[in-house]
């Protein structure tokens, strides 16, 4: 075991590892109480059955999708990386496929079905890492930093600070509400750790958040800490139906595929930078294994969306375990064993409101926005684009809106400014695919 996972050569233990994984599972663990939330628009009263997901089955799909990639990331990759639902997607997902386009959720799973077949099918080829270097840098940070501002946006919305306005679309909520109050009692605690230092922050600000909530009578005592694994069969190969289904073959759902395709692009490659740059494994500006990571992700986003979640991908909270002295893929094996566990504690979600997950999203949203200084805002070709990427997806309630109109002005923007050959012919293929997806969407 050691010689497999290269512990001499890493410098790394057990106990290291073990801490590790453990840390990491803390500081993700927080995307089981707020990925059901997500996927089954609790905060949305009032809606079919169809686009209304069931919430124990959304809750094992997680933990399954999260055990399943973790443990292919650490087995085949050997990285110390966690895999999970990733936020930004299940809001995708949800409130733009679902709530907006008023899609059946066994059409969304489809979409995610799909877009993991073609990950599958790019990775083997070689393809997937050819194309993610054909999209520009700032771009790809624009995408980022949009989705950032997206969860964002929601998560002000579920707290009730942010709200409907018939005057100016949208205003300031009634912060005297007791639900609102914990809520941003919640971000500033979460606030307080982050600066702190403390990776896994979230996570116990969530916790903070959850038992003052429970003192002043805002959640329920939970009956019971363990119980019997929720029943996964209502979610569980339902993406299959959609097949089926001649509304299924749209133009739009064309376009929900592409954006569960680019997304995921640009999300995952750069937390496996990112999170292989912390621990020294990046070498020349490569990643060894590179292929073999983004398989684990390609296989845990199918079998997730079988189970019944959204897109699965690599978690930038996976840097906590790494600070904690993960080096090697055993410690993803820890976390992967972690998730399985928790599938015991569906109880204690009970007392996850909106109140509590909403701090999570504002602080994720936060970090997402971060690598913004890493666009030269100077060059106003390039600032153009980025900037209507990340704006349009708040305001549109759209990601794959906000990726179309910035994937649309990057190549007029640079032919104007006479770099029309700078531009990779990928990004002329995204111009028109985008081009129509607006037209006929």
């Amino acid at each position: 075991m050691k010689k497999y996972f290269q512990f001499e050569e890493l410098g790394t233990t057990y106990r290291r590892e073990i801490i590790g994984g453990i840390t990491t599972f803390l500081a993700m663990a927080y995307i089981l109480a707020v990925n059901p939330m997500t996927l089954t628009l609790a905060d949305v009263p009032d809606l079919p059955d169809n686009m209304r997901m069931d919430y124990g089955a959304v809750f094992v799909a997680t933990a399954l999708s999260a055990a399943i990639g973790s443990l292919i990331m650490g087995l085949i990759a050997r990285y110390p990386i966690g895999l999970a639902p990733g936020l930004g997607l299940n809001a995708f997902f949800a409130y733009t496929v679902i709530l907006v386009n008023g899609m059946p959720w066994t059409h969304a799973l489809a979409a995610v079905f799909i877009s993991s077949a073609f990950f599958l099918i790019l990775t083997l080829t070689g393809l997937r890492e050819k194309l993610i270097n054909a999209i520009p840098f700032e771009l790809k940070i624009a995408v980022g930093a949009g989705i950032g501002l997206f969860i964002t946006f929601i998560g002000f919305q579920s707290a009730g600070i942010i709200v409907k306005n018939d005057a100016t679309l949208v205003g300031l909520g009634d912060l005297g509400n007791p639900n609102t109050l914990l809520a941003i009692f919640g971000i500033i605690v979460t606030v307080i750790l982050m600066t702190r230092g403390i990776k896994t922050g979230i996570f116990f600000g969530m916790v903070i958040t959850m038992i003052v909530g429970w003192i002043f009578g805002l959640i329920n005592t939970p009956e019971q800490v363990v119980d019997a694994v929720p029943s996964v069969a209502p979610t569980f190969g339902a993406l299959f139906s959609a097949f089926g289904d001649p509304s299924f073959y749209t133009t739009a759902m064309l376009g929900v595929v592409l954006t569960f395709l680019f997304v995921d692009f640009f999300d995952n490659a750069g937390t496996l930078m990112a999170v292989a740059n912390q621990a020294g494994f990046v070498k020349d500006n490569k990643l060894p294994r590179a292929g073999k990571a983004l398989f684990a992700d390609a296989t845990a986003s199918m079998s997730g969306s079988i189970f019944g979640t959204s897109t699965v991908t690599s978690f930038v909270e996976s840097s906590a375990g790494v600070a904690a002295g993960a080096r090697s893929g055993f410690a993803a094996i820890v976390t992967a064993a972690c998730f399985v566990l928790s599938l015991f504690f569906f109880p204690l979600l009970e007392v996850v409101t909106s109140a509590v997950t909403a701090p999570a999203l504002i602080i994720v949203g936060i970090l997402m926005v971060s690598s913004l200084g890493q666009i030269d805002w100077n060059r106003f070709e390039i600032a153009v684009p980025s900037f209507f990427t990340m704006i349009t997806m708040p305001l549109s309630y759209s990601i794959a809106t906000g990726i179309a109109v910035g994937f649309i002005f990057y190549p007029i923007t640079m032919i104007v400014k006479g770099k029309a050959k700078e531009v990779h012919p990928v990004m002329y293929f995204f111009f028109l695919v985008f081009l129509l997806y607006l037209i006929f969407h």
